[in-house]
């Protein structure tokens, strides 16, 4: 029996010898030996990137203490990618003696590619699975982690899959229960996204177009769309959040996903609709890099609104 804790039962040499066999599977197979992905840089480095991506402004302590790194090794990181160009460094609110961190547009540009490759890495690892393969392999992988991490918020899992039978149905019933709470909207918005739903799937072209359901514990909490308007345009549809998903970075999540699909097919814009008074989804947009291009009042849904047009140069 190996070495255990003070406290906690031995550990049987098969079962470190059955964890060091799948990481060395996992390892191989995933593309987290050195260069990263084939890129110049290190899988660490690409964490830092991605850290800064996902939950910037942060300092340099909050990287550490996220990627459990030494303060000094991380000090090295952000200095090379701040003479690149790639960071940005603002006096700290909090801590006079820190800087917040923030990637610049180039240093988003120059790790956008690394985690596309990082998605299709992903896919090429599910693709020869069968779909309920695929779900018993996420399941277990969800698993995995509130064992290895109970400190995860609430230990749930938030999942994003592709649109299965009956998810459409969920959409349009969300958009009418959440619009109708929450803002007071009329059944005349229902039968819009019943009509907008009833559309995408008649007209659905997958080498063009794809939506994405958010998962949370196995229960759908959220979705996202993306449609072909012209060759080069492309138009982000339908996203929502259920109450019990919001403030996990879903939202953000299914953005990105839309962004990533977009640039990765070619598209060289994409444009999306909404309306001035949804604060948090204009938030995750205009983080984004989209832009207000258009704004015009009218009445709909039982209210005095005012639609916007924004959009995003891919």
């Amino acid at each position: 029996m190996t070495d255990a804790m003070p406290g906690t039962a031995p550990v049987d040499p098969a079962q470190v010898r059955a964890m060091r066999a799948f990481n060395r599977l996992y390892t191989q197979r995933s593309g987290l030996l050195d260069p990263y992905l084939g890129s110049a840089f290190s899988l660490t480095e690409v964490r830092v990137l991605y850290e800064l991506a996902h939950h910037a402004p942060c300092t340099a302590s909050e990287l550490g203490r996220r990627l459990l790194l030494d303060a000094g090794y991380v000090s090295r990181i952000v200095r090379r990618f701040t003479e690149a160009g790639w960071i940005t460094r603002t006096p700290s609110p909090t801590d006079a003696r820190q800087h917040a961190l923030s990637l610049t547009a180039e240093g988003r540009a120059a790790f956008e590619p690394m985690q596309q490759r990082s998605r299709e890495e992903a896919a090429r690892l599910l693709a020869p699975l069968a779909p309920d393969q695929r779900h018993t392999l996420v399941t277990a992988l969800a698993r995995v982690q509130s064992l290895l991490d109970p400190t995860a918020t609430s230990q749930r899992t938030a999942v994003l899959r592709d649109v299965r039978a009956g998810d459409m149905g969920w959409v349009v019933e969300q958009h009418g229960e959440i619009y109708g709470l929450e803002y007071g909207w009329n059944s005349e918005f229902e039968a819009l996204v019943a009509e907008i739903v009833a559309g995408m799937i008649r007209r659905h072209d997958p080498a063009w177009e794809r939506g994405w359901i958010a998962e949370l514990d196995g229960e759908r909490v959220g979705s996202v769309f993306v449609v072909r308007k012209s060759d080069t345009e492309a138009q982000l549809r339908l996203l929502i959040l259920t109450p019990a998903a919001r403030g996990l970075g879903l939202g953000a999540r299914l953005t990105e996903e839309c962004i990533a699909f977009a640039r990765a097919k070619g598209y060289r814009k994409m444009v999306l609709w909404t309306n001035s008074n949804l604060d948090v989804a204009r938030a995750i947009y205009a983080r984004r890099g989209f832009e207000l291009v258009h704004s015009e009042p009218y009445h709909g849904y039982g209210q005095d609104l005012v639609g916007e047009t924004w959009e995003l140069a891919l």
